[in-house]
């Protein structure tokens, strides 16, 4: 399957380039896969043969719907997701559960379950099927025996440190960035791992992954919408003009992109 390609980071464009449209450009991470392995995740995809065909043999093929919550806080980790389509959020949560943030993002680039390849069996994270889609799942203890490969173990490190880098800017985004740019640069983060511009999630949800009150992402669509950027209905927002998120965000969005694509080439 091969998808588009751009460069990385967020560079001003001129008045023109401005309204482009959304399908006009995708961010970096939506490298070209090549041949059928992982059937359209990118970490299997692009995986070396003899590598995959250590855990190809024991995937099993799985729907996600939205709302799955597939790692429990604290709770040790029984299958290991690797989507096809739609998004899993990681999210932080207080000691007492009623605060909660998103904290990472994960598509078809990638993987659950990170910390089984960084020696535990568990966080303190919940993670959950935000945009629904398919995937692929693992019995943890699968992976570990994998990773006695050190090829392997290698290789799925440098795809956990992508998701630390991706962490950490958007603990940047969050201290740095007004609530109308974070949402901005979330629906880039989404418009990467799906399939065309319609982004299927509710004010509810998206007041859950950014932190804040529902009417605060309300607010900020009515501003994205006024600049002709997205178009918000009932449980659906469309990006209409890519290039213009890229440029409300600047440089908050586009690092983790370019280090995944340095990491996962072949």
């Amino acid at each position: 399957m091969a998808v588009a390609r751009t460069n990385t980071g967020c560079i001003r464009r001129g008045c023109d380039e401005r309204r482009a449209t959304a399908r006009d450009e995708k961010a970096p991470m939506k490298v070209e896969e090549k041949g059928t392995r992982g059937e359209g995740n990118q970490l299997l995809a692009r995986m070396p043969a003899a590598l995959a065909d250590l855990m190809f043999a024991h995937l099993e093929p799985v729907s996600l719907p939205q709302g799955l919550v597939i790692e429990q806080p604290n709770e040790p980790v029984e299958h290991i997701y690797f989507p096809t389509g739609g998004v899993i959020s990681i999210v932080a949560m207080n000691g007492e559960g009623n605060a909660q943030i998103e904290a990472g993002l994960v598509g078809r680039e990638g993987m659950s379950g990170t910390m089984v390849v960084m020696g535990t069996d568990r966080s303190p994270h919940q993670t959950t099927v935000q945009i629904a889609g398919t995937g692929y799942r693992l019995e943890a203890d699968r992976l570990r025996d994998a990773l006695e490969q050190e090829p392997l173990r290698e290789r799925l490190l440098h795809y956990c440190h992508t998701l630390s880098v991706q962490t950490a800017h958007t603990a940047l985004a969050n201290a740095k960035l007004k609530l109308d740019a974070r949402l901005a640069r979330w629906l880039l983060m989404c418009h990467d791992r799906i399939d065309g511009d319609e982004v299927m999630l509710t004010h509810d949800f998206l007041s859950i992954m950014l932190g804040v009150r529902r009417a605060g992402v309300t607010v900020s669509l009515h501003i994205l919408e006024g600049q002709g950027l997205v178009r918000a209905t009932r449980g659906q927002i469309r990006i209409l003009n890519r290039r213009g998120l890229e440029e409300m965000v600047g440089g908050c969005y586009g690092v983790p992109e370019a280090e995944y694509a340095r990491l996962m080439r072949d």
